[in-house]
């Protein structure tokens, strides 16, 4: 394969895998998830400063890529817990080398809003 073809076709990959975490929230939503399974309104306190909308609209977008999966017990009120994937767990690298950026090129790479953060990575 040509030098070029190659070029384009990384490129293409790179935009793909861009595409999951699109959006402000994406990238935080993949990083909670990855210490472990989540119910909704558990991810709005450790994200508290999400819409119900906005984590609504990204949990759909990060189930419509299959990186999440959304789990449904039947109790009362109903109980929905979302988790990753196969291929979500496969993703936790790529968020490990984009921490690894920001603590070495961020301007802040401790602080999130003004506190530390206690996202870690599996």
């Amino acid at each position: 394969m040509n030098e070029r073809k190659e070029d384009e076709l990384c490129l293409i990959s790179i935009r793909e895998a861009l595409e999951v975490v699109r959006g402000k929230w994406s990238f935080l939503v993949l990083s909670l998830l990855s210490l472990g399974p989540q119910r909704f309104n558990q991810m709005r306190r450790n994200l508290d400063n999400i819409s119900i909308k906005s984590l609504t609209d990204v949990l759909r977008h990060l189930e419509q890529y299959q990186v999440i999966n959304r789990q449904v017990f039947p109790t009362v009120p109903v109980t929905v817990e979302y988790s990753l994937t196969d291929k979500g767990r496969e993703y936790i690298p790529v968020l490990q080398q984009m921490r690894i950026w920001g603590e070495n090129w961020g301007e802040h790479p401790k602080l999130v809003d003004g506190r530390e953060t206690s996202l870690q990575y599996k």
